[in-house]
C-alpha cells in the first residue's frame, strides 16, 4: 500500500482510499498572469509521476487541478498594460498548458476555473456569515479564524503565534482584521475592476475560497488527497481547510506538499524574487525529459537545485536510456512479463513515500543488468528489458 507523508499528521502514513479502486486528487493549479516557471514545473511533475504510478497499479485516478483566472495580480497586469484582464488570462492559460504538454504532464481530468464558481463561492461565504464565522468591513468580508477549531494544523503553529503572510493577497485590509490571521473571503470592487453580484455588495472572491468550492463539488467530501507546493501549506491550504471545518464539511483525508526549487545560491525559486527560469525557455534549450529526470533523482519533499550541470547530466542519462531502448527493441515481445523481483523492488520504493531517487537508481541498475544479459544471450534478458521499460514508462520518460 502507498504510504505518503501527511502534512496534517506529520507522519508517513497509508493513503487510505475513500472508495475501493479509486483515487481523488486535488492539485492547486496556476494563477494565470504570467509564464510558468520551473517551480510550477516541479509541482506538476511530482503529482504527474504519482498519478502515473497509481494508474500503473490499476487504480482509477481522478486528478482535479484548477485555474485561478481572477486575482489581484491579473487585474494589476491588465491595468498596467491597459488590456482586458480576460486577454491576459486566456493567453497565459494557453501558455501554461503548452508548457505542461512540453514536459509530458498528463492533462487533469477536470480543470475548473475560478470564474465559473463565483456564484457557488457567494453561497458558501453566505453560509460562513450566517454561522458567525465571517464578518463584514468596509472593504470586504473576512474569515474569523478564531471561530475555527484547530486552526493552524497545517501551519504547525498555535493561533496566538499566527501572523498574516503569504504575499500581497494576504496584506489586503490588514488594518481591518479582528485577528492578524483572518483572511479575505470577498473583496468589494473598485471602479474599473471586474465584479460579480453578492448580497453584501459587488466584488470578487478572495484566493482561498475557490479551491474549497471546486474540490468539494468535483471530488466530494472526504476526498483522498490534496496536494501542492510547500509554499501553499500556509496560508492557502490552511485557509481552505478552515472554511471546510467551519462549514462542517469533511475535507481532504491526506495533505501532500512538495519542496521548493532553489537556485545555485539556495534561494527559493519564485516570481517575487526575480530569479525565475521560464519553463518554456528551459524545455526549448534541453530535452524536456531532462527536468523530469533531475526531479526523479531528488525526493519530492527535499529542496531541489536546477543548474546547467544537473540538466546536462540528466541529458547524458537519457541518452543512455534511449540507446538501451533502441538496442532492446527486438529483445522482447509484446506481453513479455517484467522481472517480478525488479518490479517488487520498484513498488517498495514508490510506496515508501514516493522514493523516486531509489526507484530511479533501480531503473539504471536494471538497464545495466539487462544490457549484460543481452550481451551474454542470457534467457533473463527479455524480462529485465520489460521491467526497465515498464519503469521508464511509469515515470513518463
Amino acid at each position: 500500500m502507498l504510504h505518503l507523508y501527511d502534512t496534517a499528521t506529520r507522519e508517513v502514513r497509508e493513503l487510505a482510499l475513500r472508495e475501493r479502486g479509486k483515487v481523488g486528487i486535488y492539485l492547486c493549479g496556476p494563477t494565470v498572469y504570467g509564464p510558468p516557471h520551473i517551480g510550477h514545473g516541479r509541482a506538476t511533475l511530482v503529482y504527474d509521476i504519482l498519478r502515473r504510478y497509481l494508474e500503473s497499479t490499476g487504480l482509477e485516478v481522478r486528478l482535479v487541478s484548477n485555474v485561478t483566472d481572477i486575482d489581484d495580480k491579473i487585474i494589476e497586469r491588465a491595468q498596467r498594460e491597459q488590456r482586458p484582464w480576460t486577454d491576459i488570462t486566456g493567453k497565459c492559460e494557453r501558455v501554461w498548458f503548452e508548457a505542461m504538454e512540453g514536459i509530458n504532464v498528463k492533462r487533469p481530468a477536470d480543470v475548473p476555473h475560478a470564474t465559473e464558481y463565483v456564484e457557488r463561492m457567494v453561497e458558501m461565504i453566505g453560509e460562513l456569515i450566517a454561522g458567525g464565522n465571517a464578518y463584514t468591513t468596509d472593504d470586504g468580508i473576512y474569515m474569523s479564524v478564531e471561530t475555527v477549531e484547530g486552526y493552524g494544523l497545517l501551519a504547525q503553529q498555535s493561533l496566538d503565534d499566527m501572523r498574516s503572510g503569504g504575499g500581497e493577497r494576504e496584506v489586503f485590509g490588514a488594518g481591518l482584521k479582528r485577528h492578524p490571521a483572518d483572511f479575505v473571503l470577498w473583496k468589494f470592487s473598485k471602479p474599473g475592476e471586474p465584479a460579480w453580484p453578492a448580497p453584501w455588495g459587488e466584488g470578487r472572491p478572495g484566493w482561498h475560497s475557490e479551491c474549497v468550492v471546486m474540490s468539494l463539488d468535483l471530488l466530494g467530501e472526504g476526498f483522498d488527497l490534496h496536494c501542492g507546493g510547500q509554499d501553499l501549506r500556509f496560508p492557502h491550504h490552511e485557509n481552505e481547510r478552515a472554511q471546510a471545518v467551519a462549514l462542517g464539511r469533511r475535507f481532504a483525508n491526506h495533505w501532500m506538499h512538495n519542496g521548493f526549487v532553489v537556485d545555485v545560491e539556495g534561494e527559493k525559486m519564485s516570481k517575487s524574487l526575480g530569479n525565475v527560469s521560464n519553463l518554456l525557455d528551459l524545455i526549448d534549450r534541453y530535452d524536456p525529459r531532462a527536468y523530469r529526470m533531475v526531479l526523479l533523482q531528488s525526493h519530492y519533499r527535499s529542496p531541489m537545485t536546477i543548474t546547467a550541470d544537473t540538466l546536462d547530466a540528466a541529458v547524458k542519462s537519457l541518452a543512455g536510456l534511449d540507446a538501451f531502448v533502441a538496442r532492446s527493441e527486438s529483445a522482447t515481445h509484446h506481453g513479455t512479463p517484467p522481472d517480478t523481483a525488479v518490479m517488487a523492488e520498484f513498488a517498495a520504493a514508490m510506496e515508501d513515500d514516493l522514493d523516486t531517487p531509489r526507484a530511479t537508481a533501480l531503473l539504471f541498475d536494471t538497464v545495466r543488468h539487462a544490457n549484460a544479459a543481452l550481451d551474454a544471450g542470457d534467457d533473463a534478458a527479455p524480462s529485465l528489458v520489460a521491467a526497465a521499460r515498464r519503469i521508464a514508462d511509469t515515470f513518463g520518460l
